[in-house]
């Protein structure tokens, strides 16, 4: 480098001048060079369909200082800074060197979890494979820039000749220290272990509607150590990743976001099914959240005051499975109302009026509905003419 770049200014450039003038036209080099070389890269991405521009553009800044810091390493013999301003010079630059791989490494993992992310589309309605994507992503992206930081700050620390020394000395006792330290960090050891063991075994991904701690919700955020729950009344709920792998849970879409929905609907016995039937499937029909999958009404209990009808019907996921279901309850129990008012869940009693036993009165009256032994009404709580019993109601 001094042969190339200062023998043919030697004869007119003065002596105080030499060094700077050494540094600067090596400096220049290196962001030429750097240009040509993120100009072809940057051609060849273009013209690729396997690699993206975003990889080469993410690597140009790390680049540029690295070629600068190779250029001044190059000319530092030619600086003439004396031994002790040299050496130091030659320990900064050292440092620098493994800091900016380190950096280069991460702008490259950040470039592709957003190239990943960018791919994998979460809105359209088959998302499994993006949402399995996504999820691997977003922890392997966490476990290698910790891995990353961690090499990065050995490989600076050991350029230091003292440090190294110690290195290698504790490196010699790091048995028993590595034993007391991870005793210490157990907690935090175990739910960084489970967020690796949590992407590749999966048992959630982003954006799966899932009930924890009793609370429906997705899974919007997968940390190392946690996972952020949004739930339905966009509360954050905050769960420990070793939740996830040592409890159990619901995943409603765990294979698919296919869902059905449950109503079910308390009413008299002498209630005519098959028009109720009828109604179930004209309804669906017509509605736009039907997936058009099952659609169907069963009689799933028959007690003395009251029968339990079901109404089953399928949507693509589960907000659209619980809007289904809820306006499927509201009509039904309307066409009840309008086309079947005796159906309507009742109680019946049977009372006998004080000194006439051969007398008797029968009366129809609702549910939580009583009489006192003067004949007059109380009431209690009735119970409910339509009764859910699906987990994670909203």
């Amino acid at each position: 480098m001094d042969e190339l770049i200062l023998e043919p200014a030697r004869a007119w450039l003065p002596g105080w001048a030499e060094g700077p003038a050494t540094l600067a036209a090596a400096l220049l080099i290196a962001l030429v060079l750097h240009w040509l070389l993120m100009h072809v890269a940057g051609r060849i991405a273009r013209r690729s369909e396997g690699l993206d521009t975003g990889i080469v553009t993410c690597a140009g800044q790390p680049l540029r200082l690295l070629f600068m810091v190779a250029a001044f390493i190059a000319v530092l013999p030619a600086l003439d800074l004396g031994t002790k301003s040299e050496e130091v010079v030659r320990r900064v630059l050292a440092l620098a060197v493994p800091g900016l791989l380190g950096w280069l490494a991460i702008r490259f993992l950040k470039t592709v979890r957003g190239i990943v992310e960018h791919r994998s589309d979460i809105s359209v309605r088959d998302n499994l494979r993006a949402r399995r994507r996504r999820t691997r992503v977003a922890i392997l992206y966490r476990v290698a820039v910790i891995l990353v930081g961690v090499v990065t700050l050995c490989f600076m620390l050991m350029t230091i000749p003292s440090v190294r020394a110690v290195g290698l000395t504790l490196f010699a006792s790091a048995g028993i220290a590595g034993l007391a330290v991870a005793a210490a960090a157990q907690p935090a050891l175990k739910n960084l272990i489970a967020g690796i063991q949590l992407a590749f075994t999966e048992p959630i991904r982003i954006d799966d509607v899932v009930i924890v701690e009793g609370e429906w919700g997705r899974i919007e955020e997968i940390r190392l150590t946690y996972v952020v729950v949004r739930v339905w009344d966009d509360r954050r709920l905050v769960v420990p990743v070793s939740k996830f792998l040592e409890n159990s849970f619901q995943n409603w879409t765990r294979q698919s976001a296919d869902l059905l929905g449950t109503v079910f609907l308390h009413v008299d016995p002498t209630v005519d099914v098959p028009p109720i039937r009828e109604k179930l499937m004209e309804l669906v029909k017509a509605h736009p959240l039907w997936d058009g999958r099952v659609a169907v009404l069963q009689v799933t209990e028959a007690r003395p005051e009251a029968v339990e009808l079901r109404a089953l019907v399928s949507a693509r996921d589960a907000g659209e499975a619980f809007d289904l279901r809820c306006d499927v309850r509201e009509r039904l129990l309307a066409y009840i109302r309008d086309t079947q008012p005796h159906a309507l869940p009742r109680s019946r009693t049977e009372w006998v009026e004080a000194g006439d036993e051969n007398a008797s009165r029968h009366s129809f009256m609702f549910p939580g509905e009583s009489r006192g032994p003067e004949g007059r009404k109380s009431w209690a709580p009735a119970f409910a003419g339509e009764q859910d019993r699906d987990v994670g109601d909203r």
